[in-house]
């Protein structure tokens, strides 16, 4: 069993900044690409920003984010503690929505990979 859960998410002013985390535990053998998405209401489910892990490439780690996201939210990861971030800056109250954490796991040497998901954590940014 795998399990990713998230936290960080609040009411926030519009301009503030929150940072969001994301910790998986369980039968974890190598985690690839972890993600941040959002879903606002009537809304179909976006990729925010994700990460994968330039460990096993011998490369930095490769990073991509959403045009409305870039220049304010950053995202970055902790492989010790399989733990994944999203710094967010500049807040406006269309990044409102509910934010959720996904990751491509491999539970173990000969597993498969999948990609798991979070409970998800509300963000809402007032004007």
């Amino acid at each position: 069993q795998v399990q990713l859960v998230e936290s960080g998410g609040d009411l926030v002013q519009a301009g503030g900044s929150l940072r969001l985390s994301c910790a998986a535990s369980g039968n974890i053998f190598s985690i690839n690409t972890m993600g941040w998405y959002r879903q606002a209401p009537g809304k179909q489910r976006e990729l925010v920003a994700s990460i994968t892990s330039g460990v096993t490439t011998g490369y930095a780690d490769s990073v991509e984010y959403a045009d409305s996201v870039k220049g304010r939210f950053t995202i970055s990861r902790d492989n010790a503690k399989n733990t994944v971030y999203l710094q967010m800056n500049s807040l406006k109250p269309e990044d409102t929505a509910v934010y959720y954490c996904a990751a491509d796991i491999r539970p173990h040497v000969l597993g498969d990979w999948r990609v798991h998901w979070g409970q998800g954590t509300q963000v809402t940014v007032s004007s």
